[in-house]
Formats: C-alpha cells, sequence, structure tokens
C-alpha cells in the first residue's frame, strides 16, 4: 500500500464527508494505493455513524472509535499501529489541511528521502488567541529541540516514512514534538513543506490556545529531561544533589566553627540549634539526599507504566 492517511478527530460529522471525498479524488487522480484510517476521539455527534457511512461505500475507509476522549496524541498513537502504508499522512479532519498537498508530501519521503515532511502554514486564518502562543510555542521548540529548520511544530499535516510511526511512542499531549521524537529515535532527515491553510468550515476550533502554549511548554520540558537524562538521571539529579548537600555541609561546618571561635576567645556565643542558619543547612543537605534517590523517580515510573498506552476501544471497523 502507498499511503495511509490517519486522521484523529473529534465531533467533526459536517467535514467528514466533504473530507473524505477529496482525499478520494487526490488518491484517485495520482494512482495510489491507499487507506482512510478516522479515529474518533469520543466524540458526541454523529462523527461515528458517518464514518460506518463510508466505510459501507468504500474499503478504503477504516476506523477507530474511543469509549470516551482520550486527545490527540492517544488518538495518533491508535493510528499509527493500525497504518500499512509505506507513507503515512497525517491531517486534521476540519478541513483546514489540503489533501492536494498529499502528493507531494508523498514525493518528498519517497524520492528525496525524508523520514518525516512537517507542514508549515505560512498564512494561517487562526485567530489571534491561537496565533501568537503558536508562535511563541515554536520559536522554544526549535531551540530546545535542535530542529532549527521547522516553523511549525505542531501542524497536523505531516509526512512520515511508515518506519518512524512504528518507532516513536506517541503518548500524553506530545503529538506537538513528533519531530523531535522522531530525531530522538534517530530519523533525522526532517524536512518542511509549505502547505495551504484554509479558514475553519464548519464549528469552532477544539483547542485554546494560552491553555495549549502553557501545556506545550511543560511537555517539552519533560521531553527534553528524559531525551537527555532519562538513561542516565544520576548525572542531572546527582549534580543537582550533590551541590545542594554540599552547601548545606559548607554552611554547618561555619556555624559550628563560628560557636568554636567565639567559645575559644571568650566571646558571648549562642547555641548551635538557636541558629536559623543550622535548620537552613540542615535542610539543603536533607533535599539534597533525596535528590539522590526520589527526584526522578515519579517520570521514570510513568514512562515505564505497562498500560500507559491501553485505550478503551469501543469499536473497529
Amino acid at each position: 500500500m502507498d499511503i495511509s492517511v490517519v486522521i484523529p478527530l473529534y465531533n467533526e460529522e459536517e467535514s467528514l464527508p466533504e473530507l473524505f471525498a477529496w482525499i478520494e479524488r487526490v488518491m484517485s487522480a495520482n494512482g495510489f494505493s491507499y487507506e482512510v484510517i478516522f479515529i474518533n476521539d469520543g466524540s458526541a455527534d454523529r462523527s461515528w455513524q458517518i464514518i460506518e457511512q463510508l466505510q459501507a461505500k468504500s474499503n478504503a475507509v477504516r476506523g477507530i472509535k474511543f469509549r470516551r476522549n482520550y486527545g490527540k496524541s492517544p488518538a495518533l498513537y491508535c493510528g499509527f499501529e493500525q497504518a500499512q502504508g509505506d507513507v503515512v499522512i497525517t491531517m486534521d479532519a476540519d478541513l483546514q489541511d489540503s489533501p492536494d498537498e498529499i502528493p507531494e508530501l508523498y514525493r518528498m519521503i519517497t524520492e528525496e528521502g525524508y523520514d518525516l515532511v512537517s507542514g508549515w502554514k505560512q498564512k494561517r486564518y487562526d485567530p489571534l488567541p491561537k496565533t501568537l502562543p503558536t508562535k511563541l510555542f515554536n520559536a522554544t521548540a526549535r531551540r530546545v529541540s535542535g530542529i532549527k529548520n521547522l516553523h511549525d511544530f505542531n501542524c497536523g499535516l505531516k509526512a512520515y516514512r511508515n518506519a518512524v510511526v512504528k518507532n516513536i511512542e506517541v503518548y500524553g499531549e506530545m503529538h506537538r514534538y513528533i519531530p523531535y521524537l522522531a530525531k530522538n529515535a534517530g530519523f533525522k532527515r526532517i524536512g518542511e513543506k509549505v502547505v495551504h491553510h484554509q479558514a475553519r468550515k464548519f464549528g469552532k476550533t477544539k483547542f485554546g490556545g494560552w491553555n495549549r502554549f502553557f501545556n506545550g511548554y511543560l511537555d517539552l520540558i519533560s521531553l527534553w529531561f528524559l531525551s537527555t537524562f532519562g538513561i542516565k538521571p544520576m548525572h542531572f539529579f546527582g549534580l543537582l544533589g550533590s551541590l545542594m548537600f554540599f552547601v548545606g555541609l559548607v554552611a554547618v561546618i561555619i556555624v559550628g566553627a563560628s560557636k568554636l571561635y567565639d567559645m575559644n576567645h571568650g566571646m558571648p556565643y549562642r547555641l548551635v540549634t538557636d541558629s536559623p542558619y543550622f535548620y537552613l543547612s540542615l535542610t539543603s543537605m536533607i533535599i539534597g539526599t533525596q535528590l539522590f534517590v526520589a527526584g526522578f523517580l515519579g517520570e521514570l515510573i510513568s514512562r515505564n507504566a505497562p498500560e500507559r498506552n491501553k485505550y478503551q476501544i469501543e469499536k473497529m471497523i
């Protein structure tokens, strides 16, 4: 199979028939063998019924229905698991991504040798509360990830070599950082293509601007830490813990030495335990010790949880 199109969706009943008809026209015009995998992320409207109707008319349609809303990353994870095409295309279901971009994205993967090609919506029709956080987010992501040639990390329209989606794990809200995940997995041929961005035709955006930015910032810190120190966490927590313990130890010695100095020179002195610096020093030593043994355990346990990517799937077609 040439292409798998993976489409996560939430309450997009109006756009689905038009979107699939558009994809179908593009695939037929270019002679591609393909499948379209719709992942219904707990929609409360008739999205699943529309997917079933499309599947009854075309064998190219496949569907996954979640029992509840999990989010875009879990939807992509399950879609990637099922994808069979040599090239995997992801796009949003709101008709803001153009299927006309598919042939060129496919060519860049198969002929130019890219592992991943990310779309760049150079001219956007989103409102300012969404575009401004996006610009800040992308600038931060470029800096942290070291992928300098991408302007839009979170563009829903992307193309992947099949091996990429089978060797990365998208969980939580990490769909924003798929290029970074691919780079960490060893897929370094990452390119970008300017794509057409259309104004939303039905409904309204399902994602808030500033909330998405702050959540994305926290996820980026987590991903940076795991990619940098995930295999060797003691390099981070050991250094920080050692510094805090050393500072606390030096402070305790200074407090004790100052008392001994005053005693030996007949000057008035007070008990070590009467000094607030003693307790601050002790606290610093305790925290430094705890960083050695507990600071990174929560993230590592979460990362290795066996059921982290287990989702309740009600139906598959």
